[in-house]
């Protein structure tokens, strides 16, 4: 599926292929928050599940809470960001309360842009919980034939999984730095 490529990089950062498997987040003493960074359609979906599965953590899914809360009604980028926001108090508030319960949590909310990325690392900073940000590093073709398989096997998607809309959310991602402090690690996907 991927060529595999493991290196040592500059800081935090390094790279696996995307069949590795994690460690067990829960052979760990203290309690990890596991974010996702990539574009739409690289498959941080898939990997949260896979994560929360491998290692027992609480998996909290921005898309499906979305869902439930404002069924059919996020058509565009800016009513993604609108209801996306109104949310995350709640959210933080929920994340933090299972952290300090000593449990693991794998969010599957988008750590794509510095915003997103600035709450996200409040969430864990605020109570002195471990994280890791996995950025799964995938061109735009792979993202572009995911989004329309996905379209196929989940028709109410079809109206925001489009090209269209991959355009316009890539415009605003921005890849993580070192410089931003988090602990990444790196999935690419090169074919």
């Amino acid at each position: 599926m991927c060529d595999i490529q493991i290196s040592r990089t500059s800081g935090c950062f390094w790279l696996c292929d995307c069949n590795c498997k994690y460690r067990n987040l829960s052979s760990r003493e203290s309690r990890m928050l596991v974010l996702l960074c990539g574009k739409m359609g690289a498959g941080k979906t898939t990997k949260s599940k896979e994560l929360a599965k491998e290692s027992g953590a609480v998996l909290l899914s921005e898309d499906i809470w979305l869902e439930s809360l404002y069924p059919a009604q996020i058509r565009s980028v800016e009513d993604y960001v609108k209801y996306s926001n109104m949310i995350k108090p709640l959210v933080k508030s929920l994340v933090q309360d299972v952290l300090n319960t000593g449990s693991d949590v794998v969010m599957d909310f988008p750590a794509n842009t510095i915003g997103q990325r600035g709450w996200l690392k409040s969430i864990y900073t605020e109570i002195g919980a471990d994280h890791e940000l996995i950025y799964i590093k995938a061109p735009n073709e792979i993202c572009l034939n995911q989004i329309a398989k996905r379209r196929i096997e989940q028709p109410e998607r079809a109206a925001t999984d489009t090209e269209e809309m991959f355009v316009q959310i890539t415009k605003y991602f921005v890849e993580p730095s070192p410089e931003e402090g988090f602990n990444v690690t790196i999935i690419e996907h090169n074919k």
